[in-house]
């Protein structure tokens, strides 16, 4: 059985995850009925779509047999496809980060880095990103009774923190919010380089690569500083670092910079913005949390299942295999949807209610595996702190207005998030 179209189509439409509620009915409809099956859709090759928790796990953890580098690594037209490998020799993606390596390389990378981010390091750097979130919280006191939480604080914070072990000074920092959100949201018209909807492959591509290009004029210069003068910062780690005793290649140093700077903040953003609309909407589980600070850990994880920022990655199965008694063929394309593996009934009770105390919750938006988020502790530190701070100040909060999401179906998450609150 091929998904019916409509389906499929939701599953790829970035407005469809701008409305929320649609894509929500899709990937029900699909762990419902069509679980692992094959969307085809014009213009797109065909791939399966894994709908349920259980299924999503045992692609990830079998890496060797699903890689992330063999196709392109996110959703991708034909025609986008054929002109990305005009462009690179053959390759299907046009950065080559953690996300788009398998082992033996995925391994070398990540280790460069994985110190940094180890929960031992991060306490080191925990009375700092609460010093950085009580200044957002005092200015959000300093508005009044009302803000964009998603423009004022969500978005500005995790930035700030990132760009800081980046070691990208506070002045650069609205440029490197400005191209992550081009990157990631060249299909929202608000956001992408355009400044309207762009439709063809051409432009498309056009606006990545310019994007692309601005980022790595910046951190070429940024390389060029830290060899020269290294400090106690990641850059300094990705500028100086080698993998099998080489210096990093321009093309895989560049990617390096890149990931950190955008999915360091973006995902976290959105996390983070998701989180307070959920509370304005559940005035109980705001009270909930507020009355018992020890729930927020809970809350936090919470968020990030109920949000689930990165909406997909691709794998390319590398063997004829068998998933939940479907056949796989050799080079298959599988899409893994993962806020439809954090809504899956089979897992999680009542998986369209936000609760602040839910446990257990085996969520998997930071993916599993080999390729488990490399930053997840400092987002889950990042996210804590935010809340103990500034949930013991805010008495209340309602939305103050129809919050937005942004129109992409990679990573994506609240645009605006309008409130109205009344503070200590």
């Amino acid at each position: 059985m091929t998904i019916p179209e409509h389906i499929a189509r939701d599953v790829v439409d970035p407005k469809a995850y701008a409305d929320g509620k649609r894509v929500d009915e899709a990937f029900r409809w699909l762990r419902a009925n069509a679980p692992l099956d094959v969307a085809e859709l014009e213009g797109f090759d065909p791939f399966w779509v894994v709908t349920r928790h259980a299924d999503i796990l045992n692609i990830e953890r079998q890496n060797d047999l699903f890689h992330n580098e063999d196709r392109s690594a996110t959703l991708t037209t034909i025609e986008s496809d054929k002109r990305v490998r005009e462009m690179m020799g053959g390759k299907p993606n046009i950065l080559r980060s953690l996300v788009q390596m398998d082992n033996p390389d995925h391994m070398q990378y990540r280790r460069l880095t994985q110190a940094w981010f180890m929960p031992q390091n991060l306490r080191k750097l925990e009375d700092r990103v609460r010093e950085i979130a009580r200044g957002f919280i005092d200015q959000m006191a300093e508005k009044g009774t009302e803000c964009d939480f998603a423009r004022d604080v969500a978005f500005l914070y995790p930035l700030h923190v990132v760009m800081e072990v980046l070691g990208v000074p506070p002045i650069d920092e609205p440029r490197m919010l400005k191209l992550t959100q081009e990157l990631f949201g060249t299909q929202d018209p608000d956001v992408n380089r355009a400044g309207k909807e762009v439709g063809g492959t051409e432009d498309t591509l056009k606006m990545i690569n310019e994007t692309i290009f601005d980022f790595m004029t910046y951190f070429n210069a940024m390389t060029e500083d830290r060899r020269q003068n290294p400090r106690e910062d990641l850059a300094s780690v990705i500028a100086n670092g080698a993998v099998y005793g080489q210096p990093l290649g321009h093309l895989e140093a560049m990617s390096y910079y890149i990931i950190a700077a955008t999915a360091g903040h973006d995902t976290t953003s959105n996390t983070t913005a998701g989180a307070m609309w959920a509370l304005a909407e559940n005035p109980d589980q705001f009270r909930k949390v507020k009355d018992d600070l020890s729930l927020i850990p809970s809350m936090v994880e919470e968020s990030i299942r109920w949000e689930t920022p990165v909406k997909h990655f691709m794998r390319t199965a590398t063997d004829d295999t068998e998933i939940a008694g479907r056949k796989i063929a050799r080079n298959d394309w599988l899409f893994l949807a993962y806020p439809s593996g954090n809504r899956d009934e089979a897992v999680f009770e009542d998986p369209y209610s936000f609760k602040v105390d839910r446990s257990p919750n085996k969520h998997v938006a930071f993916g599993y595996g080999a390729h488990v988020c490399l930053g997840q502790h400092l987002a889950r530190m990042e996210m804590r702190v935010l809340w103990e701070e500034l949930l013991p100040r805010l008495k209340s909060v309602e939305l103050a207005g129809k919050p937005s999401r942004t129109q992409a179906n990679f990573v994506s998450g609240p645009k605006t998030v309008p409130i109205r609150f009344k503070m200590n």
